[in-house]
């Protein structure tokens, strides 16, 4: 399976579509959580991501967060298909992008509290308390490139 990385103005109509539709589907519908998806964010994101026969199976955008930092953000990261290292794979493959087509030394997230493990993994770590977003738990966490 083939990492795709578009910009906004790269992407397909159909590929933004299933962009769309998973991200509703995964963070309005499975995690009952109404919130304004459509942040403006999109069109200034990197689009990183994986389609399965036709069907988008994971996704995560990244965009640059503080330029004079050189600090990027992640975020949307979701899997269609759970339990099979896609969103592990798909989270080194941004890492890899944040620091190759942005340029980025350091990366930031906002993690749901139950996801920190799997962050971890990829070699983040926690720099704030609990906080809620869309009243659901979470905590920055940042990763050094360089």
């Amino acid at each position: 399976m083939n990492t795709i990385i578009k910009t906004f103005d790269e992407l397909t109509t159909a590929e933004l579509y299933m962009i769309l539709r998973a991200r509703a589907e995964v963070f309005v519908v499975e995690q009952e959580c109404v919130y304004q998806d459509l942040d403006g964010i999109d069109t200034d994101a990197l689009h990183v991501f994986t389609v399965e026969n036709g069907e988008l199976s994971s996704y995560l955008r990244i965009f640059m967060k503080d330029r004079m930092s050189k600090t990027a953000q992640i975020g949307r990261v979701l899997t269609v298909k759970r339990g099979m290292g896609l969103g592990l794979s798909l989270l080194f493959e941004g890492i890899k992008a944040a620091h190759d087509r942005l340029c980025a030394e350091e990366i930031y997230i906002e993690a749901q509290v139950y996801a920190i493990g799997f962050y971890e993994k990829a070699g983040f770590y926690v720099t704030s308390d609990e906080f809620l977003e869309d009243g659901i738990p979470h905590v920055k966490m940042a990763l050094k490139l360089r």
